[in-house]
């Protein structure tokens, strides 16, 4: 028996039928929404699926058009035993292939389905034609579970709407914006369409578990994802020449390539985390970057440099050989005689494989500088990038506004968001989580060297992950997506 709840989902002309649907399925190009009245113009239906199984069928129907003059057509059936065989009636009659037709369609997939969702225009005045669609839809004697659709604003009626609805025994109703959708709707959706299906209440808390968990498993794969930039952003780094050093327009042209390299890198983070959360990609701004001078350090006594130096050279004299030789550099302490010899040493460094300790006391010996990138551009990039979670989060898959760019003070539109882009000690302790990732320029791009990644690189991805997740729960995210 195939067990799957069908709704159907009805309503007036440009209610937001389909724009609801886009949401609760998140299927971003379902149907057509549009301004124009009528755009729906035939039964279409998309499936909610749940651990690979479509738990839920939504029939998208059309709009409402002239429930006025059909209640008075229905008069001639009187002689029904009851409304849904009045409804048959009409059903089989010229008039449901002809001026009727819009109605048709509704009307009969609500007589096959176990309950409907009425939605509603809450900015539409309530008007008597209303009353007529809500009396046809009745005489299907099918549940029907009102949703308010936008309701945000003054020129919402939504007191008026709930009088009516009262009026005729429609007592719960659902708060629901469908480009903006308020925290927990969902689950409130499916949690009084139980109290309507009470024989399906079992599989409608399935639904809901479900949604909670896919919900906590993007913000997991989007805290990853934060971390995988920002890993792959540390390790960033470019070799410059002292010559190319001293010229200010040389200077400025590699600075401007790791900028550019970097800001690639982001878009290409906001467009997974689009895909992630169902949205088109390209629908948020391009992240706003600090203005970037470049990071211009040998970083001698960085704590990854000296720890990779220690698993390799073992312990004892040769650290404390080699802590001894950076120390010499780095204080420019160095006689003629010990530079000779020096440079031999850090030519067998280097063969003997010290990693980026004998890089870095190469590069010295030679005269080059690195670039990397700054702390407080690592910083913007962590802060935009939960922001922008935090508007995924909150914005309904109808709309059609793009994400606009964080401008340093306020969450981006249309959704408020958290606002962790603001001065926070949680975003600091990301960047520090990430500094280790300073010391390996190997792990530049990791999403094209995944296969190929080490397991050190890998930890620390997890561990920034982790500090990316705490992060979400000390800046104004709910500790758990669809239970707030």
């Amino acid at each position: 028996m195939d067990d799957t709840i069908r709704i159907a989902v009805v309503g007036h002309t440009n209610a937001g039928k389909t724009s609801l649907l886009r949401t609760l399925t998140r299927r971003v190009h379902f149907g057509e929404v549009s301004e124009r009245p009528g755009t729906t113009r035939h039964v279409e239906s998309i499936e909610l699926k749940v651990a690979g199984r479509t738990a839920v069928r939504f029939f998208d129907t059309p709009g409402l058009e002239d429930a006025v003059s059909l209640r008075e057509h229905l008069a001639a059936f009187a002689d029904a035993p009851t409304p849904p065989d009045r409804i048959r009636h009409f059903l089989q009659g010229p008039e449901a292939q002809g001026v009727f037709e819009q109605e048709a369609k509704v009307l009969r997939t609500l007589l096959e389905v176990d309950a409907a969702f009425l939605v509603i225009d809450a900015r539409e005045p309530v008007l008597p034609k209303f009353r007529d669609e809500i009396e046809l839809l009745n005489s299907c004697a099918r549940p029907v579970l009102p949703v308010l659709n936008f309701v945000r604003g003054d020129a919402s009626r939504e007191p008026a709407w709930k009088a009516l609805l009262s009026a005729y025994g429609l007592h719960a109703v659902v708060r629901f914006d469908a480009v903006a959708p308020f925290v927990g709707a969902e689950r409130e959706l499916y949690q009084d369409l139980a109290t309507l299906l009470r024989e399906r209440r079992e599989p409608l808390r399935g639904v809901v578990e479900a949604l909670a968990a896919e919900a906590r498993e993007r913000r997991q794969a989007a805290a990853a994802r934060i971390a995988e930039l920002l890993v792959d952003a540390a390790a960033l780094r470019r070799n410059a020449s002292a010559e190319a050093f001293a010229d200010a327009a040389r200077r400025a042209a590699l600075v401007a390539e790791l900028r550019e390299t970097v800001s690639a890198r982001t878009r290409r983070c906001a467009d997974d985390l689009l895909a992630l959360y169902g949205f088109r990609q390209g629908e948020a701004d391009e992240a706003p970057l600090a203005p970037m001078e470049g990071r211009w350090s040998l970083d001698f006594f960085s704590p990854e440099v000296l720890k990779d130096a220690g698993l390799r050279l073992g312990k004892g004299a040769a650290v404390g050989a080699a802590v001894g030789m950076v120390a010499d550099l780095a204080l420019a302490g160095l006689s003629l005689g010990a530079g000779v010899a020096l440079g031999g040493a850090i030519g067998g460094a280097v063969s003997q494989g010290w990693g980026p300790l004998g890089r870095k006391l190469a590069n010295r010996w030679r005269d080059v500088q690195e670039l990397t990138v700054e702390d407080r551009v690592l910083y913007v990039l962590a802060a935009w990038q939960l922001t922008l979670v935090g508007a995924l989060e909150r914005r309904g898959h109808a709309a059609t506004g793009r994400i606009a760019a964080w401008d340093g003070a306020d969450a981006p539109a249309p959704a408020p968001a958290p606002a962790p882009a603001r001065e926070c000690p949680e975003i600091g302790e990301i960047v520090r989580a990430a500094r280790p990732a300073r010391g390996h320029p190997e792990w530049e791009d990791g999403l094209r060297t995944r296969w190929g990644a080490s397991p050190q690189r890998q930890a620390l991805v997890e561990s920034v992950a982790g500090t990316v997740r705490a992060a979400m729960g000390a800046t104004g995210f709910a500790a758990d997506p669809q239970a707030e």
